[in-house]
């Protein structure tokens, strides 16, 4: 052997070591730590929580005060300045006044106003939950995708060491003519078949990979690999009667906080029609012998007139039916979340049974099929075509059980998104 072909063999062995290592080093996440990563680090998250802070900082100015309004100038002052003067013991006319004026504010106005304001944050933040059910979803339905994905292609790698172990076989008998080589090439069509199909599992995985990093708000293309251990979630029908939807459901929660944030503004709009009282105060300067002089005046506002109260009471009336319009939303959404709820689970326990059947009796007996007739071809009782069926027969049942897995787990994910299940 030259030294060229060796150091390209050590060269060879070390890449394929570093290789495992990075696989082997990378971080396993959970589902519970990914869904505190979406928590943390998710900008939807944190836009609601600024839009909240932004509501409840306006609500602060909700017991102002209408600004103090000054004037100065003239008062009853002739245009005519040779009259300014006193005359033939006469006094002079006009003079220079100041004034202020300020009005009161209602205060049952003001903690109407501040009440329907500070509420409104509420809102927001139920909106938070909302949009972290729709990210959980997300990141737990790629998450369950991957498990699977990871399954199959363990299954794979073992189904190819059965085909490569037919292969050699095959060639020995042939070379020692015990055997015909045509069912050689049928199995070596089948292992580029599984290179192909494992080829496409890692590009899926990247795929699912780069989703959950995204949820995360983490880079695309940071490593880690997925616990692959799952665990079905215990779904009973009292999850799905109306009154624990609504307990649950966060969009329902929203326009819950969304009534209960026009009947106030409600309030507010009626409070708006109360009067405000006021007071103006002016002093007067005179000059050329006149006395000084001042005004005192209190002053109201009525906007309960009907001619300023239309608008007011308009809007306190369309709040009515919007609210009117908000419950008929709010039974629609329970109403077709109880059928949905109900619908997934019974499909979902219709998987499980299925399920059951594959790892009980369906795959166990093609197992032991093959397994028989793996035996058998070592002793030369049956041909490489029958060994290569009953190992055809379990790899597509094995693959058929993985698909009715991974339908399965969606379907808990879904049925988890309905009833906000974290």
């Amino acid at each position: 052997m030259t030294n060229q072909v060796f150091m390209k063999r050590i060269t060879i062995f070390f890449g394929m070591i570093s290789i495992v290592a990075a696989s082997d080093g990378q971080e396993i996440l959970t589902i519970s730590q990914v869904n505190t990563a979406i928590e943390k680090n998710h900008p939807a998250l944190k836009m609601l929580d600024a839009e909240a802070r932004s509501m409840d900082e306006a609500a602060k100015g909700a017991y102002s005060w209408m600004p103090p309004e000054l004037g100065a100038g003239f008062f009853l002052t002739p245009y005519d300045p040779a009259r300014w003067k006193s005359m033939n013991g006469q006094p002079g006319m006009g003079m220079f006044a100041i004034s202020a004026q300020q009005m009161f504010p209602a205060r049952k106005k003001q903690e109407a106003e501040y009440a329907y304001m500070n509420t409104q944050s509420s809102v927001e933040k139920q909106k938070k939950d909302v949009v972290m059910n729709e990210l959980l979803y997300t990141a737990r339905k790629n998450y369950y995708e991957w498990i699977v994905l990871e399954k199959k292609r363990k299954v794979l790698e073992e189904n190819n060491k059965l085909l490569l172990f037919m292969m050699q076989s095959a060639e020995i008998r042939y070379k020692n003519g015990l055997g015909k080589i045509s069912a050689y090439y049928k199995a070596k069509a089948a292992q580029a078949t599984i290179e192909n199909m494992k080829l496409m599992l890692e590009n899926d995985i990247t795929q699912k990979r780069i989703a959950i990093n995204t949820v995360m708000n983490s880079p695309a293309d940071g490593l880690f690999s997925v616990d692959t251990n799952y665990v079905w979630v215990d779904f009973n029908k009292d999850m799905f009667d109306s009154a624990s939807l609504m307990a649950r459901r966060s969009d329902i929660k929203v326009i819950s906080r969304s009534i209960e944030v026009n009947n106030l503004q409600r309030q507010s709009e009626l409070a708006k029609l109360k009067p405000e009282f006021g007071i103006r105060y002016e002093h007067m300067m005179a000059w050329a012998k006149q006395p000084w002089q001042f005004s005192l005046m209190g002053m109201v506002k009525l906007p309960l007139a009907k001619w300023s109260s239309k608008m007011n009471k308009a809007k306190a009336e369309s709040l009515v039916w919007e609210n009117e319009a908000l419950k008929n939303q709010q039974q629609m959404i329970v109403n077709e979340s109880m059928g949905m709820a109900h619908s997934t689970f019974a499909e979902l326990e219709s998987k499980k049974k299925q399920m059951n059947l594959y790892e009980t009796r369906i795959i166990p007996a093609l197992r032991k099929n093959f397994q028989t007739m793996q035996l058998a071809y070592e002793q030369n009782t049956e041909e490489l075509f029958e060994l290569f069926d009953a190992w055809e027969a379990l790899n597509m049942t094995q693959m058929e059980y993985f698909d009715q897995l991974q339908k399965a787990l969606q379907m808990q994910a879904e049925l988890m998104k309905i009833l906000e299940i974290k």
